[in-house]
């Protein structure tokens, strides 16, 4: 008996059509899985078979072989336990043929038969519409970015259980809906307020300029004036996000696996701000499965480096190609293929004048010698330099304006 489920791989932002089929014959019992699948597909075998059984389910005690096509396409992640499963439950008949017809299933199982979360439901739900697919099983905690798709039904679901009931008609999973309206417009929350910071007036107003037309910004100045809070501020001062541009930044962190299931939308410009000692496939994206970076996670907002030459001349030098190249994007090569993430953000940086960081500092004395500041200054190359648009010195703030009773007034 051959039985045929569809799923989704996600390769890059976008998804691709995996077709599983399961052949159920006679011979030793035992699973085979064909397609080119990792090591995650492999293990597959064993969440499945425990998930049947602990479902109350009977799982077939024949030969079984899983083939996943195209064979092509390098299959990864647990995505495709719960069409595995669909598959042997309609290959031994426990589940009709016609339940499965213009949909898609995706989903990873737990030993218990209880569904989790998979990264990159909302790419898969656009391909289902694309492909003129009627609805889509999804995880339950995943069935909020699905239902930012309009024109498919999204079909939550918790457990293998439940799945079965709704397949065989005993108890149908009514659909989950979502206004996507009601989440654009509801007032985005930013981790600071431009409107609270004291003092820095000229700071403030390159910022407003740099928010203005979309420049690069070096912030330099010593410890404690204010330059992480400033540019962790500056997002609530940039022009709000399409939908089209939120829906855009929503799919990079759902292919990232970033996605709050309580908040499907992400409509805040994203404010990114990695440490220096992150990697360069941390950064740019990479990895033996490749996955976004800081640059594409900040796609359409802004790009924090702090203390700018404590960072790897490596890492810092990759940014070149994103700030001035476009389309403003990062493509990331491996022996299996190409993909390309967007990263068109802001690059704010800041760094001290020196070592000690306090050169020129008038209430504070610099430990450094001449050549240690010329050699640490140097650490940014010259091309870097060109792309950031705007340099600011940050200065200490004097004590009665930090203690103004005065609040600023935020740009609308």
């Amino acid at each position: 008996m051959l039985a045929k489920v569809f799923s989704c791989a996600t390769i890059g932002l976008d998804a691709e059509l995996i077709e599983v089929e399961v052949d159920l014959s006679t011979g030793l019992p035992g699973i085979t899985v064909v397609g080119l699948p990792d090591a995650a597909v492999r293990e597959s075998r064993d969440r499945v078979q425990a998930a049947i059984k602990n479902s109350g389910l009977s799982f077939p005690t024949k030969r079984l072989t899983i083939n996943l096509a195209p064979a092509d396409i390098r299959k990864e992640g647990p995505v495709y336990d719960l069409p595995m499963a669909v598959g042997i439950l309609a290959a031994s008949q426990q589940i009709w043929f016609h339940a499965l017809d213009d949909s898609l299933f995706i989903g990873e199982l737990s030993l218990d038969g209880s569904v989790r979360h998979v990264p990159g439901t909302l790419p898969m739900a656009v391909l289902a519409r694309q492909n003129k697919y009627k609805r889509i099983f999804v995880p339950a905690v995943n069935a909020g970015e699905a239902a930012l798709v309009p024109e498919i039904e999204v079909i939550p679901v918790t457990s293998l259980t439940q799945l079965v009931s709704h397949l065989t008609g005993l108890r149908p999973i009514p659909p989950y809906t979502i206004s996507i309206e009601d989440l654009f417009q509801s007032e985005p929350q930013y981790a600071a307020d431009f409107a609270d910071i004291m003092g820095q007036e000229h700071v403030k107003r390159a910022m407003e300029v740099a928010a203005a037309g979309g420049h690069n910004v070096l912030l330099t100045g010593p410890p404690g004036t204010g330059k992480t809070l400033i540019s962790k501020s500056l997002p609530s001062i940039l022009p709000g996000m399409s939908l089209d541009e939120a829906l855009e930044v929503s799919k990079i962190y759902s292919v990232a696996g970033l996605l709050p299931p309580d908040k499907p939308l992400i409509k805040e410009r994203p404010f990114r701000a990695p440490h220096h000692t992150i990697s360069y496939a941390g950064l740019v994206g990479g990895g033996a499965v490749p996955r976004p970076g800081e640059v594409s996670m900040a796609h359409r907002g802004v790009l924090f480096l702090d203390e700018l030459p404590e960072f790897g001349q490596r890492l810092i030098e990759v940014l070149r190609q994103p700030l001035e190249g476009l389309p403003r994007e990062v493509s990331i090569s491996r022996a299996t293929g190409t993909v390309t993430y967007p990263a068109s953000f802001m690059l704010v940086a800041a760094q001290n004048p020196c070592p000690c960081g306090y050169f020129g500092d008038p209430t504070h004395a610099c430990t450094c010698s001449s050549s240690m500041i010329t050699r640490y200054q140097k650490r940014i190359s010259g091309p870097l330099m060109d792309r950031i648009d705007i340099h600011v010195d940050v200065p200490r703030v004097a004590f009665e304006k930090l203690t103004a009773v005065r609040r600023g007034k935020a740009r609308p």
